[in-house]
């Protein structure tokens, strides 16, 4: 037999939350990195890092480049 609840009281348990604070809660599991294995690179991902690994190459030059300017290394220009 089908119990008849009230649409009124239905309506109430739907918005009833209950709200626990995260030091009371239980911890969650973590991910173990350690079973995971290397992660296979797409050739965009591939090309993107040894771009940046160029760009970062070249920066680093055009510092040292600076660097040696201002010691003076490359003689008096105006």
């Amino acid at each position: 037999m089908a119990t008849m609840t009230n649409p009124i009281e239905l309506n109430e348990l739907a918005n009833h939350f209950v709200v626990i604070h995260p030091l009371d809660d239980v911890p969650e599991v973590k991910v173990d990195t350690d079973s995971l294995g290397p992660m296979t690179m797409t050739a965009s991902v591939r090309i993107s890092l040894l771009s940046l690994r160029g760009y970062l190459f070249l920066m680093m030059i055009l510092v040292l480049y600076h660097v040696l300017d201002l010691a003076g290394l490359f003689g008096h220009h105006a």
